[in-house]
């Protein structure tokens, strides 16, 4: 049973989704959360994870930590990907093992899964066929992440677990145009859009594919829940069960930000896979749903935006 004030270490506290585990089992009473900064622990660097460990003895490792990035950055960067995080992972479970952390949450994305593989997608699907080439790099260090968790756990008996979260957006996320993912990018676009005279709006592809979004402070809650519950297999999903067309997504985002201006497709770029589903009847068999509806998610994330757009601008000039 894992205390209140019991020590929790949650890598990459900084990120999106660490800051919405952070807020989530601090406003649940947690009172001994730790985190450090890349500028004060290199989670690549096995010797400084040791130490690091072994000063401060968490009862608790929640990994949030990755290298991500886009399509163009996973085919630029592939050798970067595959090893930044595999030796990140790698080190943070072999720290948990070493120094007797009662529970380790590894989370991961629904990337693991292959590429055509049927819909939903079931966490029986893993290692069943080929993955999607553009982030196969990203994909195989989770997948080893996801097989080291379950062999602790089945060779030591450890409370190892891992998460695969469908898409995230909310708080905090990456607005920049040139690297985000759609639900901010299309935040951004239709807002400054609108700033400047509902002026049209271009966006990629035909607008047909569906995908699934989850607010990040319903992962919080899922790892909140996962934190509190001996979960009984090693590998869940993390999602609404839900998907959207890419179309309707637009027209939605479209009418919360009050864009009144022309949305045109550009049917010359590429669609992407077609549906991409998470199964989370597991998850849900085992007591855990989300709450956030994606209206009432997307609105939060744009009021959000709109309150940090200033210090937002100055982060992307600073980048420039």
């Amino acid at each position: 049973m894992i205390t209140k004030d019991a020590r929790i270490y949650i890598a990459g506290h900084r990120g999106m989704v660490g800051r919405a585990i952070w807020k989530t089992l601090e406003y649940n009473g947690y009172t001994n959360l730790v985190g450090a900064g890349s500028d004060k622990l290199d989670l690549r660097n096995q010797a400084s994870v040791m130490q690091y460990f072994e000063e401060m003895q968490p009862a608790v490792i929640i990994d949030a930590a990755a290298r991500v990035g886009g399509i163009m950055a996973n085919k630029n960067y592939p050798y970067t990907f595959i090893m930044d995080n595999l030796q990140i992972q790698n080190n943070l479970i072999q720290a948990a093992h070493n120094y007797g952390v009662e529970k380790f949450i590894f989370l991961g994305s629904s990337c693991i899964y292959p590429k055509m593989a049927p819909q939903p997608l079931k966490e029986s699907y893993l290692l069943t066929e080929s993955l999607e080439p553009s982030n196969q790099w990203y994909a195989i260090a989770k997948i080893a992440g996801v097989k080291a968790c379950e062999a602790v756990r089945e060779q030591f008996g450890k409370d190892f677990v891992s998460l695969m979260p469908t898409n995230l957006y909310g708080p905090n996320d990456n607005f920049d145009l040139e690297t985000s993912h759609v639900v901010p990018a299309m935040l951004h676009k239709f807002h400054t859009a609108k700033e400047n005279g509902h002026e049209s709006v271009a966006l990629w592809g035909s607008g047909s594919p569906k995908r699934e979004f989850l607010h990040v402070s319903d992962l919080g809650q899922a790892v909140l829940f996962t934190l509190e519950n001996e979960l009984n297999e090693p590998l869940y999903n993390v999602g609404t069960g839900t998907d959207i067309s890419i179309k309707d997504l637009a027209q939605l985002i479209q009418r919360i930000v009050g864009h009144t201006g022309k949305i045109i497709w550009d049917s010359s770029k590429p669609d992407g896979t077609p549906r991409k589903l998470l199964d989370v009847s597991k998850l849900e068999r085992e007591g855990w749903k989300h709450q956030i509806s994606l209206e009432d998610g997307l609105r939060q994330t744009y009021s959000w935006f709109r309150e940090n757009e200033g210090q937002l601008r100055r982060v992307t000039l600073s980048k420039q």
